[in-house]
């Protein structure tokens, strides 16, 4: 299958480019910038996606499309959202109109579980319940735990699935979501078929380094790297799911595979992640352990568009499509710990919200 990777030369894409390559098929490299680490006889096209005649050119030959360019991380403030809108949403909507007028009908995109907002928690006394945004007296106060909207209530974090309803709590989630439904209309419209990999915390080699973009993991990284100790927010007890690039990569190469065998007009999405339930402050811990730097600092600091806890199945991903994860948490720290940090490539491939 040839298959045109958008972001190609980012974090994520340049993984799948080379697990594309790895399994016999014949990716196509598409961004802003070549990567010079490319598999050799990988073709590359220099462009970018709000660019119709770029992708026209791109999308010659082309059977289906990795989409994984987009603006990444949650950023500063909201007066990045412009920034955020023309390239994620704008540029997805560009590619899925060069798509249709190509015939290409496949697609995989790179979705997000930041869509979910807050994740899963049940009340002892009401079941299943969804608190709203935390509000920023509790956070100053160190009342980081949403509590019952009904009752208030301790409440029990669980894992959320993809019938979850979508409750974006920032600019970077809303445009992860409404790629969702661009794509979704694009399927609906043309008879194409997609999959939307909703990625957790991904990490790994080539993650970009001291970016206001940067995953959580990386910004530890970078600062055991200088010999500091790495701050933690909030108490350290934040609930994630970190999920190897190389799994990611993995699992996009299995989406392509099985997306021919879709209900033609359909957009399904899956669970990314590892299937372990990790901490913020575990996460700090196993890397300091890892480079041999200084113990991390729990500061109590927060941000406002973060949310608590966010783990989800992927059992429906494991079902459908066979993937399995291959990289543990303390296997896959080890690694991260070993590799160089790669320079910033915001904006080209989604690695994971900032938190």
């Amino acid at each position: 299958m040839r298959v045109l990777v958008t972001g190609g030369a980012g974090f994520i894409g340049s993984h799948i480019v080379e697990e594309l390559h790895s399994r016999g098929h014949q990716p196509v490299g598409f961004d802003t910038r070549p990567w010079p680490g490319a598999p050799p006889g990988v073709p590359w096209i220099t462009g970018d996606v709000r660019d119709a005649v770029a992708l026209a050119d791109a999308l010659r030959g082309v059977d289906a499309v990795c989409h994984q360019a987009a603006r990444v991380g949650l950023g500063r403030d909201f007066a990045d959202a412009p920034g955020y809108v023309d390239v994620t949403c704008l540029g997805t909507a560009r590619l899925l109109t060069a798509m249709a007028r190509a015939g290409v009908d496949k697609l995989v995109l790179a979705g997000s579980m930041v869509v979910y907002g807050e994740g899963r928690y049940d009340c002892s006394e009401h079941g299943t319940v969804r608190p709203g945004p935390r509000r920023e007296e509790d956070l100053a106060a160190g009342r980081f735990e949403p509590r019952c909207p009904r009752c208030g209530a301790a409440l029990r974090p669980g894992l959320v699935t993809e019938d979850a309803p979508a409750d974006p709590r920032n600019v970077y989630a809303t445009t992860k979501l409404a790629q969702e439904h661009l794509a979704a209309s694009w399927a609906r419209e043309t008879g194409g078929r997609v999959i939307s990999l909703r990625y957790h915390n991904v990490y790994g080699d080539r993650m970009p380094r001291d970016t206001p973009y940067a995953g959580v993991a990386s910004f530890f990284r970078s600062a055991l790297a200088r010999g500091e100790a790495p701050r933690v927010f909030e108490d350290g007890a934040q609930r994630r799911d970190f999920v190897h690039v190389t799994d990611v990569a993995a699992a996009n190469a299995v989406a392509l595979t099985a997306l021919p065998g879709r209900p033609a007009g359909t957009l399904r999405a899956y669970n990314t992640g590892s299937g372990e339930v990790r901490t913020v402050g575990e996460l700090a811990r196993a890397l300091t352990a890892a480079c041999g730097g200084p113990e991390p600092v729990v500061t109590g600091e927060y941000r406002l568009g973060d949310v608590r806890h966010i783990t989800a199945s992927s059992e429906r991903l494991r079902r459908e499509l066979g993937w399995r994860p291959g990289v543990g948490f303390a296997e896959g720290m080890a690694r991260f710990a070993a590799h160089e940090p790669a320079a910033d490539t915001a904006g080209q491939a989604d690695p994971s919200p900032a938190s």
